[in-house]
Parts: structure tokens; C-alpha cells; sequence
């Protein structure tokens, strides 16, 4: 009962702090309108991606950690892996990317191929698909 309390009152404070902004709001309500993403999705999302639309998409997924880098040496080549980049970004993805392949109908065949072909999930699709809606301002 104290934690909800804490977290409600730290809700409310962000929110506060969010209100006059209107870049925020704007932001905010663009990925609101992304089918699978809570509100509760979108702060952190935003909170840790300040650089959301300014970005070409395969840097937005290096600075978040989830491009995939080859490891090649000479004749030897590596497995593919994604690594660096800024994990609270990259978690607060992956939460937001759950969502998504429950109730968006783009991202959910998408997810489910890959699974069937054994494959780990793309959170990639979804954070390409979220920085072209805030570059061009249009929602879903």
C-alpha cells in the first residue's frame, strides 16, 4: 500500500512537470495513438529518448542498443549481436514492444514469424515505426 502510494505521487509529479511542455504533450500523444502502448509506456519512452524524430532510424537503434553489429575478423565471421546503447531506452522498449505484439496488428505478424522461425523478438520494428510517426507528427 505505501509503494502504490510512492508511485502514484511520482506519477503525479511527472506529469506536473510534463504539463507545460508542449513538445512533450505532443510527443506524448503521438505515441498514445500507437495500438499496444499504455500511457504508462509512453513516459519512459520518452523520458529516455529526448533525441525521438531528429534521428535517422539506424541510428536511433544504436543510440538504444538494439542495431545489430557484425563481429568479423578477417576470413571469420561473427553472429550478428545487438549490444551498447542505453538500457533504461532499451528497457523501456522492450516493455512497450510486449505490448504491441498482443494488440498491434502490425507489429504481432511480425513478432509471431519470428518466433516461428526461432528467431528472438524485433523491438527494432516498433522503435523505427515510433520515430517516423514523431519526425513527420503523425499519428497511428
Amino acid at each position: 500500500m505505501k509503494q502504490q502510494a510512492e508511485l502514484a505521487r511520482l506519477e503525479e509529479d511527472l506529469s506536473d512537470m510534463s504539463e507545460p511542455s508542449p513538445v512533450w504533450r505532443e510527443r506524448e500523444d503521438l505515441l498514445h495513438s500507437v495500438p499496444g502502448m499504455r500511457p504508462g509506456m509512453s513516459r519512459p519512452v520518452l523520458a529516455e529518448l529526448p533525441e525521438w524524430g531528429r534521428l535517422h532510424r539506424k541510428q536511433v537503434a544504436a543510440l538504444v542498443g538494439v542495431a545489430p553489429f557484425h563481429r568479423d575478423s578477417g576470413r571469420l565471421r561473427g553472429r550478428r549481436t545487438i549490444w551498447g546503447g542505453r538500457a533504461p531506452g532499451r528497457t523501456a522498449l522492450s516493455r512497450a514492444t510486449l505490448g504491441a505484439t498482443r494488440w498491434n496488428p502490425v507489429i504481432r505478424p511480425c513478432y509471431q514469424r519470428l518466433r516461428a522461425a526461432g528467431n528472438p523478438p524485433n523491438r527494432r520494428k516498433l522503435l523505427t515505426s515510433l520515430n517516423a510517426m514523431v519526425h513527420q507528427g503523425t499519428p497511428w
